[in-house]
């Protein structure tokens, strides 16, 4: 009944269901990765929340040469809870603008901060509104603190797409926190991460950490396997049909198959007529 499956084009569709349903299972595999990253994010989000911080260089490898910066911590690393002592320097002051909180766009004020070895690390003090004037009017920010301070903030890894680095009003000005060309601009060696201030100072807004969507990932986990599943099924669904005569092919084939037999009959007949006749000619 199922021998038409050994046939070319039902060994081309059994292929193609196949290699989609590796194809699907491989995508919700991926997704399934995606989702246990985002999770173990959230998870070191939460343990930042209420944990204690640790010194900022059991986390992150010291820097080198001055206007460079140091290794990046990795994603595993993100979100860590540390502290550094240190002296502000404001003449290297950072602002990037562009900064979205609670729907309001803004500026994030970055300083960094002088360790007692000369390295320095930026530190993300919160966000402030734009002046009077318009989304990308130069802010009034507080000043940073003089002499020494201790500061505790999450690690923040260096975002990925740089932007052009101008000076305005006595800052630095960017787009995008690049540590790489930051480094370049500042006299000193620059650690490969920033920090957001977890208890800014007044006047700043607290940057809000937001948490992965993970569960999305969970769902596209589910629904590339349920589509896998589903190819297999359809190809399975449509060779029975095939077998019980239930596609436009297999009712085409059965006619064939009677045309066949009604001249192979005919064929038949008219050589017994012929024979039968000569059987009675006199001698």
């Amino acid at each position: 009944m199922y021998r038409f499956l050994l046939t070319p084009r039902w060994l081309a569709a059994a292929a193609l269901a196949v290699t989609a349903s590796v194809v699907m299972v491989f995508l919700g595999n991926w997704q399934l990765h995606r989702y246990h990253e985002r999770s173990a994010i959230n998870d070191r989000i939460d343990a930042a929340a209420t944990g204690s911080p640790v010194p900022l260089t059991s986390v992150l490898t010291r820097p080198g040469a001055p206007g460079k910066t140091g290794p990046n911590p990795g994603e595993a690393l993100a979100w860590t809870k540390v502290t550094v002592t240190g002296r502000y320097d404001p003449a290297h002051e950072v602002q990037a603008r562009g900064r979205t909180v609670d729907g309001s766009v803004g500026f994030e004020i970055l300083t960094p901060l002088v360790l007692a070895d000369g390295t320095a690390v930026l530190i993300d003090r919160g966000w402030v509104p734009p002046a009077s004037g318009g989304a990308v009017a130069a802010p009034v920010a507080p000043p940073a603190p003089a002499g020494t301070v201790t500061v505790v903030g999450q690690v923040h890894r260096s975002e990925s797409k740089p932007a052009p680095i101008g000076h305005r009003d006595g800052r630095l000005d960017t787009r995008r926190v690049s540590l790489p060309r930051l480094a370049a601009e500042m006299p000193y060696p620059l650690y490969g991460a920033y920090l957001l201030a977890s208890s800014p100072e007044p006047g700043f807004t607290a940057i809000p950490i937001d948490h992965e969507d993970a569960w999305q990932n969970g769902g596209y986990t589910v629904q590339w396997w349920l589509f896998a599943l589903m190819a297999l099924l359809a190809f399975a669904w449509q060779a029975r049909k095939e077998a019980h005569g239930d596609t436009p092919g297999a009712a085409r084939d059965r006619v064939s198959e009677a045309d066949r037999a009604a001249s192979d009959r005919t064929a038949s007949d008219g050589s017994a007529a012929a024979v039968v006749p000569a059987a009675r000619r006199p001698e």
